[in-house]
C-alpha cells in the first residue's frame, strides 16, 4: 500500500516531466526463479527448516508423552513427586517452545540463514536492474510482482530477461520481450 501511495505521489508531482521519460517494470519473481544460486538457497533453507520442525516436534511429542504417562499415574503418586512431573513437563515445553522461538522468531536462525544465503543473490539482482535502468535511462522501473497493483502491462516494457541477461544468465522460462 505504501508502494502504491509513492507511485502516485510521484507520478501526481511530476505529471508534465512524466511523458518524456521512460518507464518499464521487472517481474522480481521471474528473475529470482532463473538464478540458479536463488533456487538453491531456497533448497537449503527448506531442507533447514524441515530439520528443525522436525527437531521441535520431536521435543513436543516427548512432552505429550510425558504428559499421558503423568495422567496415568497421577492417582498413585505423592503431592511431591506430581509436583516434580508437572514441573519437569513445563520445563520440557518451555524448552521446545524456546527453540522454536529461537529457529523460527522474528530475527531467529531462519531469517539470519535467509539473509546468508538469499541476500547477495537478492543483491546482485538489485544491482543488475539499477545498471539496467541507468543505461537504458528508465526513469521509473515498478516489480510487477511486488504488491503494486499494475492493471496492465505491455510486454514491450518486461525488461526481466534484460536483467537476467546482464547478470550472465540465460532464461528458462520464455518471456516475451
Amino acid at each position: 500500500m505504501k508502494n502504491l501511495i509513492f507511485v502516485l505521489a510521484i507520478t501526481l508531482s511530476s505529471t508534465a516531466n512524466i511523458f518524456a521519460q521512460k518507464v518499464a517494470y521487472v517481474d522480481l519473481d521471474y528473475i529470482l526463479n532463473n538464478v540458479p544460486e536463488y533456487k538453491s538457497a531456497q533448497e537449503q533453507l527448506d531442507q533447514i527448516s524441515i530439520q528443525w520442525q522436525k527437531e521441535i516436534e520431536t521435543r513436543l511429542t516427548e512432552v505429550d508423552r510425558l504428559y499421558k504417562a503423568f495422567q496415568a499415574e497421577e492417582i498413585l503418586l505423592t503431592q511431591d513427586m506430581k509436583k516434580k512431573r508437572e514441573d519437569e513437563i513445563i520445563s520440557k515445553e518451555k524448552e521446545a517452545k524456546e527453540l522454536q522461538k529461537q529457529h523460527f522468531g522474528v530475527d531467529g536462525d531462519l531469517f539470519k540463514k535467509r539473509q546468508e544465503l538469499v541476500k547477495p543473490v537478492q543483491d546482485k539482482v538489485y544491482n543488475a536492474v539499477k545498471e539496467l535502468a541507468e543505461k537504458q535511462l528508465i526513469a521509473i522501473l515498478f516489480n510487477k510482482s511486488a504488491d503494486l497493483n499494475i492493471l496492465f502491462a505491455n510486454p514491450k516494457y518486461d525488461k526481466s530477461n534484460d536483467v537476467l541477461e546482464a547478470m550472465g544468465f540465460k532464461p528458462v522460462d520464455t518471456k516475451t520481450k
